[in-house]
């Protein structure tokens, strides 16, 4: 008997109708299935060599093609023949559509365009991380995004929250005692967001951290008079770089996050 032959049928790359013959094929006790794909194919010419081919090889043909008009012609094609083939992809795309009443796109390659926006969200996190709390002051050019403020306003949880919706993010604390960087006078100013708090809030949520890491409450961090002058010199910064600013006393990560995003949706054209 010669080894089992599959044929792997895509109209993009091919990748994930690879992977699925693969889990089948290892469900059985041999090592040598042979797996050829044949990936962005466009037109019924090719489909028709791979049939005659499948045929003189006894091999199996697995697909994925989104359009109805490709499916169709294979698989006629192919009962012409005598070859088996095996539509991985079109039964869920038709019970979708009859379940739901949707339409679908119909159009190659969604999947792979999918794989790209998460690496993009991957590549996001990994920068919100590298150009955490002023870092490294060279993000702040790469970013889409810079936020500052006062120690304990969200800036960390906000950066990786957008970072999950694939923004670059840069946060760069602001410390009475330390100059800003120069990077921040320098970029747009609705690419940056001040993040601002009450006084009151502020020091129920540095005290709070104190306890958390077993320290006095009455350490200089969470001192009311610190307090105020920490938000006077990042008031004044916020108003020399022009930016827009968002009161965080009240409200929760994601509400911050909307608002900055409608604030970006409204100011820039290159969000969709």
């Amino acid at each position: 008997m010669n080894n089992p032959c599959l044929y792997v049928i895509s109209d993009s790359v091919g990748e994930t109708a690879e992977l699925v013959v693969k889990a089948a094929s290892s469900q059985f006790n041999m090592t040598d299935f042979v797996i050829k794909r044949v990936p962005y194919v466009e037109d019924i010419a090719t489909l028709s060599e791979v049939v005659s081919v499948a045929k003189m090889n006894n091999a199996i043909i697995g697909f994925t093609l989104v359009k109805p008009e490709m499916r169709e012609f294979l698989i006629q094609e192919a009962s012409k023949n005598g070859v088996e083939v095996f539509d991985i992809i079109g039964p869920l795309i038709d019970k979708i559509q009859s379940s739901y009443q949707l339409s679908p796109r119909y159009e190659p390659g969604m999947a792979r365009k999918l794989d790209e926006d998460y690496f993009k969200k991957v590549e996001a996190i990994e920068f919100a991380v590298k150009y955490d709390d002023g870092q490294d002051f060279r993000g702040i050019k790469r970013a889409d995004l810079v936020l500052i403020g006062v120690s304990r306003t969200s800036k960390t949880p906000l950066s990786m929250y957008l970072a999950h919706k694939s923004f670059k993010v840069a946060n760069i604390p602001l410390v009475p005692e330390i100059a800003p960087p120069d990077e921040l006078f320098s970029i747009p100013r609705n690419k940056c967001v001040g993040l601002i708090i009450t006084p009151d809030k502020l020091n129920e949520i540095r005290k709070e951290r104190l306890r958390n890491l077993g320290l006095t409450s009455q350490a200089n961090y969470a001192n009311f008079e610190r307090i105020l002058e920490e938000l006077e010199y990042a008031e004044k910064i916020m108003k020399r770089i022009g930016c827009p600013v968002i009161n965080v006393s009240n409200k929760a990560v994601e509400e911050t996050a909307d608002l900055i995003l409608a604030m970006l949706k409204k100011e820039r054209s290159w969000i969709g």
